[in-house]
């Protein structure tokens, strides 16, 4: 077996990587500037990078690819939400807390999840009024609009400031846990339940609306199902909509890349699982990389290293 890939980059297109990069580095003081295979690059101390492309056009988010968006752990969320708040430069995001209007600005601030499930549905949302259950404050997750109206995730608190992951939709999200794990040799998620047998991984989407979200109806949080490639993670839900996820390449969040140690071993391997190949190997700065496709699309590259 081929071991495990590890997280390499992502790949985002900006009409202006340079800025976008200068934000990133406000916003995240761990962060640097740089540059890899003659990219502009953000650089996080855990040695993972996000590399941009400039583009003429304003990237677009839709029709919706398999990403959703990427974001950091932070030492302390409820700071860095103080701190973002006096930036003209950023926009923190609402969640509503429930389809009848309400929002907070970190998810600490509305009711606690309840069995290790992120979200409310709306009978629990009564129970906990009922009850006049408290938030418990403290760390949280929070959002805020990005350069390129990336959608930017923190979440606090943690020992240090890194980029710690990509979450995505997925058409069957089991059934995607168990594709990453076939072919990628990816590890769940910790604290994810394993994968359930070939037979039993298309498991429809759940029916109830769980709150807080960023869209006042609500999003649907089961099933869900991560991965990890070293230490970042890759953790999706399904997809929130009837209309199919398209392609991921060309978008703002064009695609994620994991590094391997021999890219003809992968691409020979993956080729003989039936694994979409989009692009044989090619040059890419100092090395080399292949392209290939997801279960939903979702554009991974495979970048060779020493």
């Amino acid at each position: 077996m081929l071991p495990t890939p590890g997280f390499h980059h992502l790949h985002l297109n900006s009409v202006d990587p340079d800025a976008a990069i200068g934000w990133y580095v406000r916003q995240f003081a761990s962060c640097t500037k740089g540059e890899w295979a003659d990219l502009p690059a953000l650089l996080s101390p855990n040695n993972v990078m996000i590399l941009f492309t400039k583009v003429d056009q304003p990237p677009t988010s839709t029709p919706q690819s398999a990403i959703w968006h990427f974001g950091w752990h932070v030492t302390d969320a409820r700071k860095s939400l103080a701190t973002f708040r006096q930036r003209d430069e950023v926009e923190p995001l609402p969640l509503y807390t429930t389809d009848e209007g309400g929002s907070v600005l970190i998810s600490s601030d509305t009711w606690p999840n309840v069995g290790g499930m992120l979200g409310l549905t709306r009978e629990q949302i009564a129970e906990a009024r009922a009850r006049r259950i408290q938030p418990q404050g403290g760390g949280g997750f929070a959002y805020m609009a990005g350069p390129d109206n990336a959608l930017v995730e923190y979440a606090g608190d943690y020992p240090i400031e890194r980029f710690n992951h990509v979450h995505l939709w997925q058409e069957e999200p089991l059934c995607a846990l168990l594709w990453y794990q076939k072919h990628l040799n990816a590890p769940v998620r910790a604290g994810f339940p394993p994968a359930p047998p070939k037979a039993a991984c298309k498991v429809p989407r759940g029916t109830d609306r769980t709150w807080p979200a960023l869209n006042r109806e609500g999003m649907f949080r089961s099933p869900r199902a991560g991965v990890e490639f070293g230490d970042v993670v890759l953790t999706w839900y399904a997809n929130q909509d009837e209309t199919p996820l398209v392609s991921s390449r060309g978008q703002l969040q064009d695609h994620i890349a994991l590094s391997v140690v021999d890219l003809d071993a992968w691409v020979r391997k993956l080729r003989d699982e039936g694994v979409v190949i989009l692009e044989d190997p090619y040059r890419l700065g100092d090395t080399r990389a292949a392209m290939i496709e997801g279960p939903s699309r979702e554009a991974l590259e495979l970048v060779e290293v020493g």
